[in-house]
């Protein structure tokens, strides 16, 4: 029987009762502030009302956890080895986040293999209807399991600070995701901006050079302004969200997630494994 055939008959066996919608996290560089912008806006999602899953998928060096003081029993490992379910490795995060949690210093996982994929899709899929957004913090770079995540995901957002390697970096992960698999279209989070109008310039730079020499379309969500309270969130390992409500930087996470929130979901289902794909074909049946 036709693949697609099989696919539609599944989804209409099987009706996701709400969507969820998927955005993975990346940087072209480490230390851009990635994984402190997924904390701080999936607690500015919450405060919207929506349910909210972050999956650290920075798999042998995630520290998501640690940047929030949590010590989780379980995490990613213990559920793609079969020693526990889904719902036991969730994690409670701030503002009533769930948060699947990484291993750290496991090289096993650093590179997945595709049967791992497919087993942690599977798995993902027994949450569809319990979560509105889930964020996935992939690692930093261009390695096989940040491309993936990725493409597992319904839109990318990459983050980037003025700092020129940063903007390399950001542009050269845009290129592989273009010439490897396609992906053509990008959200833009600028970090650490000393002002509004530099994280507008810092995106007019990468768009001027990704539609001339790529063709490809990036947004641009916002900016999260420079702000000392965010230093001393991170080092009482919370978030800035949290201690400091009202500051510059949660005024700049909260208007992304309405950025975000407001605009339409990417609705077409790309050609890979791609997480909770159920809902797509139902969108078009």
């Amino acid at each position: 029987m036709d693949q697609a055939v099989t696919l539609m008959k599944y989804a209409q066996a099987n009706p996701a009762a709400r969507e969820t919608r998927v955005i993975s996290v990346s940087s072209g560089k480490g230390g851009v502030g990635k994984t402190n912008s997924v904390v701080n806006l999936a607690i500015a999602f919450t405060r919207m009302g929506k349910r909210v899953l972050l999956l650290d998928a920075d798999l042998g060096l995630g520290n998501l956890d640690v940047l929030l003081g949590l010590a989780p029993r379980y995490n990613i490992g213990h559920l793609l080895r079969g020693e526990r379910n889904i719902k036991e490795v969730l994690a409670d995060g701030p503002g009533g986040i769930k948060i699947l949690p990484a291993s750290s210093g496991v090289q096993e996982l650093t590179s997945l293999s595709a049967e791992e994929r497919l087993a942690l899709a599977s798995h993902l899929e027994t949450l569809e209807s319990e979560f509105d957004v889930m964020i996935i913090d992939t690692g930093a770079g261009i390695s096989d399991n940040v491309l993936f995540f990725n493409m597992a995901a319904q839109e990318i957002m990459v983050v980037v600070t003025p700092e020129p390697t940063s903007i390399t970096d950001a542009y050269a992960l845009m290129k592989v995701l273009l010439h490897k698999h396609g992906e053509r279209r990008f959200k833009l989070l600028v970090n650490e901006a000393r002002n509004r109008k530099e994280g507008i310039e810092v995106y007019r730079k990468i768009s001027l050079a990704a539609e001339r020499f790529l063709s490809i379309s990036v947004e641009y969500v916002g900016c999260v302004l420079l702000d000392e309270n965010v230093q001393k969130s991170v080092a009482r390992q919370k978030a800035v969200m949290e201690l400091f409500p009202g500051s510059k930087a949660c005024q700049c996470y909260e208007e992304i997630a309405r950025e975000i929130s407001e605009a339409p979901a990417e609705g077409a289902l790309k050609g890979g494994m791609q997480f909770f794909w159920r809902q797509f074909l139902d969108r078009n049946i």
